[in-house]
């Protein structure tokens, strides 16, 4: 297969998304991997000069379109999962990691890499040395002998298990379906139902088809009355991928495996245990810092889970003939009292958020805030729902307004067959400047989420938390795009510590809750009028409703997973360890049969290991860094655009070109501190 034939190896601009099929993937990277070969061979030759531009000259351009080419198959992966496109990933993804550990682990490079003159580099190129160089070691590129081949394998291994438990995860959710009779559904939303009848219409069955992917499953949970069918779909939910399911998804066997690999990999490299090296690339200092933070937040939260916990027992007592709740009907209770305390609920809210309108809003704020212009633009896509954009600045030249292009960016909203839950951003190409054409290239980014489609003819409603949802992987998409960093390796989201990465994203999510922003992005979806004020009121006396039980359930998380990596012995089962987190920080305990740990995809299948305390460590920043915006607004309520350029260009423009730290104090002027995210989270 000829280069110009094979889409994959088409780099002149956009990847050929609709041209890509399963049967390219091999003769692709066959070809990639051939060329990428060749050029470590060639720069780690004796005779090859220690310096940056010429090993980038060489040895980059062949790597990134290595990643750019599998990113693209990784990416079709996650959105249009085929058998065909399963088995061609499959089959490559062992030979794409046995690369990639080969490359991060030569003595060879790791020797020419530390040759390098730091005096000839500019700050950017030596922030990237600097990093380059600690992920030789953390790469295992001081092993020698069986260490050495030992590493490669488990890295291998790993990739593989990691893979296996994504599928079981997707594919044990996917299996699930139950078809409802008239009437089970009550109380669910309409636009819901409507959709479970088309679906079960859609399988030739009688009745409703009610699945375990979010759209469908939430609001059953929430809103449906029927105990008996929430606590069925309840028990198919936290049993997925697990022994107390269909034992061909069970992801048992495979997490105590990853966990040995993590454990072994760590030995290696002279650690105690993964979680050690999971911080060494961190803002943290070590796993007992994350641990003493997310217990002394546990400590300060617990107060205001148990009172949640208290209102909705003596509420579902009172009101709903509920003496003993079970764990199925907490999400309903929680609900109606919501209903009851704030006289609203999310469906009623969820009128006003239609797809059009949220967007329009959100490319407002954005334009607004950051001084950029967001257009339509052209690209070839995976699937018709998805939009591809542009982001724009105007500058001057004399007398001449120019426009420059900054970013783009490829919007895949909606659910469907195929696609893996949840909403993530990543990276299609990063801003660079290229050492082979001394040509500018501009970063491109993903934003993908998974939001219920439209019925009837309407555009798709949004719930607020999908409007949050969508915010966030802008806050990320922003980072990426609006870097004005040029060496690869820090620009936009690269290099970025792991638990700093999540700043831009929640920072983001605030401006869900701003009278001001908010006003310009709704519209009811029959009537076409804007929140009422009133409603919005509610919404934000109910924001905190919950924060407790919130905030301990995403400790519960993070607690469990950096003990999983420091502290548990990987021979040994883990669901004590889960038990025991759920004892001391949960105040709602879950049934023994529940599985929750079989289908943490973040921590086994996502880069999250022993890392998952980002999100609560990122919001303490990115509350720190929206309370500037809240010191600084006008008294239109609108953010000072002053205060947006600063954070622009401390923050987002900065890319991983410095510690996130660094980048945090030339925004704020000081360290951050957890007083904002109390306040925010009503637990001040």
């Amino acid at each position: 297969m000829q280069a110009m034939s094979n889409p994959l190896l088409d780099f002149q601009d956009l990847p050929l998304f609709d041209q890509v099929q399963p049967a390219h993937v091999a003769p692709a990277l066959d070809e990639l991997l051939a060329r990428a070969n060749e050029a470590l061979e060639a720069v780690t030759r004796p005779e090859f000069p220690a310096q940056w531009d010429e090993i980038a000259r060489r040895l980059d351009i062949a790597t990134e379109q290595l990643g750019r080419a599998w990113g693209v198959v990784s990416h079709l992966n996650g959105v249009a999962d085929t058998p065909e496109l399963r088995a061609a990933y499959n089959e490559a993804l062992p030979r794409v990691t046995e690369f990639w550990t080969r490359l991060g682990a030569d003595e060879r490079l790791y020797a020419k890499y530390k040759a390098i003159n730091p005096a000839t580099l500019n700050p950017e190129q030596r922030q990237a040395l600097k990093n380059a160089v600690r992920n030789f070691v953390l790469s295992g590129a001081e092993l020698t002998g069986v260490d050495k081949e030992r590493f490669s394998r488990i890295q291998e291994r790993q990739a593989e298990l990691s893979q296996k438990f994504s599928e079981n995860a997707l594919d044990a959710t996917d299996a699930y379906a139950y078809y409802a009779s008239e009437g089970e559904l009550n109380g669910a939303p309409q636009d819901v139902i409507q959709a479970a009848r088309a679906a079960a219409q859609a399988d030739g069955k009688e009745g409703y088809k009610v699945t375990l992917k979010m759209p469908s499953y939430l609001p059953v949970m929430q809103f449906a009355h029927s105990s008996k069918l929430r606590e069925t779909l309840y028990r198919a939910y936290v049993t997925r991928a697990s022994d107390q399911g269909d034992p061909k998804f069970d992801n048992t066997a495979l997490i105590k495996e990853i966990l040995a690999l993590r454990q072994e990999e760590a030995r290696l490299l002279g650690y105690r245990n993964f979680g050690e090296v999971s911080v060494v690339p961190k803002m943290a200092d070590s796993p007992q810092q994350v641990i003493d933070f997310l217990r002394d937040l546990a400590v300060k939260a617990r107060p205001y889970g148990e009172k949640d916990v208290a209102d909705m027992r003596a509420f579902a007592a009172e009101h709903l003939g509920l003496k003993n709740p079970q764990p199925w009907d907490w999400p309903y209770i929680g609900e109606k009292l919501k209903e009851a305390r704030y006289s609203f609920s999310e469906q009623e809210v969820k009128q006003y958020f239609t797809a059009p309108k949220v967007l329009a809003g959100l490319f407002k704020i954005v334009e607004t805030l950051f001084e950029v212009a967001i257009r339509r633009d052209v690209a070839p896509v995976w699937n018709p729902g998805v939009e591809f954009y542009r982001i724009e600045r105007q500058s001057r030249e004399g007398d001449l307004a120019v426009t420059q292009l900054v970013g783009q960016f490829y919007l895949d909203p909606s659910a469907r067959t195929g696609k893996r839950g949840g909403a993530w951003m990543d990276d299609v190409r990063a801003r660079w400047l290229r050492p082979d054409t001394g040509q500018l290239q501009m970063p491109v980014a993903h934003l993908v989420c998974n939001f219920a489609d439209g019925v009837d003819g309407k555009p798709p409603l949004l719930t607020h938390d999908d409007v949050t949802t969508l915010f966030h992987e802008t806050g990320h998409g922003l980072h990426h795009m609006l870097t004005q960093v040029n060496e690869r390796d820090v620009s936009g989201i690269s290099g970025v510590e792991w638990d700093a990465v999540e700043l831009p994203s929640q920072f983001m999510e605030n401006f869900c809750w701003e009278w001001d922003v908010l006003k310009h992005m709704t519209a009811h979806v029959d009537t076409g009028a804007p929140l009422p004020r009133e409603l919005f009121e509610k919404m934000i006396a109910a924001r905190n409703f919950q924060s407790g039980l919130q905030t301990l359930r995403q400790i519960e998380f993070a607690l469990f997973d950096m003990l999983l990596h420091t502290d548990h012995d990987p021979a040994q089962d883990f669901m004590p360890l889960l038990t025991q987190v759920r004892s001391e920080v949960a105040v709602i305990q879950p049934p023994a049969f529940s599985r929750t740990a079989h289908t943490f995809s973040h921590i086994f299948a996502g880069g999250y290991a022993a890392g998952y305390y980002s999100y609560k460590w990122a919001e303490v920043l990115s509350a720190d860094a929206y309370a500037a915006f809240e010191e600084t607004a006008g008294k239109d309520g609108l953010p000072n655009v002053e205060t947006g350029r600063k954070y622009r260009q401390a923050i987002l423009e900065a890319g991983g070109s410095r510690p996130a730290m660094e980048s945090f104090k030339a925004f704020r002027g000081r360290e951050p501190s957890l007083d904002a995210l109390l306040r925010h989270q009503g637990m001040a």
